[in-house]
């Protein structure tokens, strides 16, 4: 054997084994066989609710061609959050997660068989599907924190930052393929597919569920009920200089610049005179820009709040970009962009308060967080949409990514002694 082929070789075996390194340091919650059937059921069930989002954004916009009508859906869908989660979060930390996701995983089912009745119908009523968006939105309100902490105990706690940010690989893969087969769905067969497909996915959560191993689960002490439990979340939030900068930050941005399931589509009909079908394709180029990041963060571990101020800061320049944009094929570079940069935010936010915060504490401080999530659409949505209606499809856009600089120049500067200190990891 020549020098050459022995040189080449050796550089495929190094090269093989970097991949193998890499990529076993990127997916290491995966070991776990309960984090594998919860990622995979997740995985599953997140492209049919993604599906959902999408076709239920596409028949409203249909029904009504008005951009404060999905502001609305978005408030119906969100408000219950804002309303019910911190109560929610309190009785997640004292609960059997993996029972109660039994229950709240069958009444989202029965929301997606609902909504494909109405959607079957020749003409759909706005204010049952307003309806149906508000009963999704109380489901999620319970979910959502059961379903975020439950990811802290199906791994060590050495693992914790890893699952977090594969569970966001889950909800950003599904952002891909859901509004993909949304837009193929409405075109060939109609709405009422979409939903139906949805109900079928969350038997492969349930499925997943029932396959997992209760011993093999990493529970705390469970935490007897008390009064005060949701203000005591609160408390442990305002004491921890890290957690309450990441949430000021996240109600901007969440406000103003987060809002995708409005401004994008009213983005795309209004200022790039293109049809459903473009925002379909657009959220899914979102979707995939957000994999690739969450895939980065996953390898590099990038949850610190350097990360999460760099995040603001890519979020806002990716949309500043996306605004002035002439037409749709500069749109899908830029909106690529715009997903990679809402992902690297928007993950290390996530993860750091599952990282800073205590595992007692785990469900109401993600449950305060998914409170900011949803009352800020609440506020935003309908906000934005006016905006739009009133300013053009580019105003939320560039609203947006001034937002989310401003909102990083602010953590920055609030968070400025621990900046220091973490910078050196970047």
């Amino acid at each position: 054997m020549s020098f050459d082929s022995v040189e080449e070789s050796v550089s495929e075996g190094l090269a093989s084994s970097w991949v193998g390194t890499a990529l076993k340091k990127t997916f290491l919650s995966l070991r776990h066989r309960n984090f594998l059937l919860f990622f995979i059921g997740q995985s599953i069930s997140n492209t049919g609710n993604w599906l959902t989002n999408v076709a239920l954004i596409l028949l409203v916009l249909k029904l009504t061609g008005s951009g404060v009508a999905i502001g609305v859906l978005s408030a119906c869908q969100y408000g219950p959050i804002l309303l019910l989660s911190a109560w929610a979060g309190a009785i997640a930390d004292r609960s059997d997660k993996r029972k109660l996701l039994f229950v709240t995983q069958a009444l989202e089912m029965s929301q997606s068989v609902a909504l494909a009745v109405v959607a079957f119908q020749p003409h759909p009523s706005l204010v049952v599907l307003y309806a149906l968006a508000v009963c999704g939105g109380m489901f999620l309100a319970f979910d959502n924190p059961l379903r975020r902490s439950f990811v802290t105990e199906m791994v060590p706690r050495k693992d914790i930052p890893n699952a977090v940010v594969l569970y966001s690989i889950i909800v950003n893969i599904s952002r891909i393929f859901g509004p993909a087969l949304a837009g193929l769905l409405v075109l060939t067969m109609g709405f009422g597919w979409c939903f139906t497909i949805d109900a079928i996915t969350y038997s492969a959560v349930i499925l997943c569920l029932f396959m997992m191993r209760p011993k093999e689960l990493y529970r705390g002490t469970p935490k007897s009920r008390e009064k005060g439990d949701v203000r005591a979340g609160l408390r442990y939030v305002t004491q921890n200089r890290i957690l309450w900068v990441s949430f000021v930050m996240l109600i901007v941005v969440q406000v103003f610049s987060y809002n995708f399931t409005v401004t994008l589509p009213l983005f795309v009909t209004d200022s790039l005179h293109e049809s459903g079908s473009m925002f379909t394709l657009l959220y899914s180029l979102f979707g995939a820009g957000a994999v690739v990041s969450a895939l980065l963060v996953a390898h590099r571990n990038l949850v610190r709040m350097a990360h999460i101020l760099w995040g603001a800061l890519a979020l806002g320049g990716a949309m500043l970009v996306l605004s002035f944009v002439p037409n749709a094929g500069f749109a899908m570079p830029a909106v690529f962009l715009v997903g990679m940069g809402s992902i690297l935010y928007l993950t290390a936010t996530t993860a750091i308060v599952q990282t800073e915060s205590e595992r007692e504490m785990h469900g109401r401080v993600l449950a305060l967080q998914t409170v900011i999530l949803g009352g800020s659409s609440l506020i935003g949505g309908p906000l934005l949409g006016w905006v739009a209606d009133a300013m053009g499809g580019r105003a939320p856009m560039i609203i947006g990514a001034v937002a989310a600089i401003a909102s990083a120049v602010f953590g920055y500067y609030a968070c400025r002694h621990h900046w220091q200190g973490v910078a050196a990891h970047v």
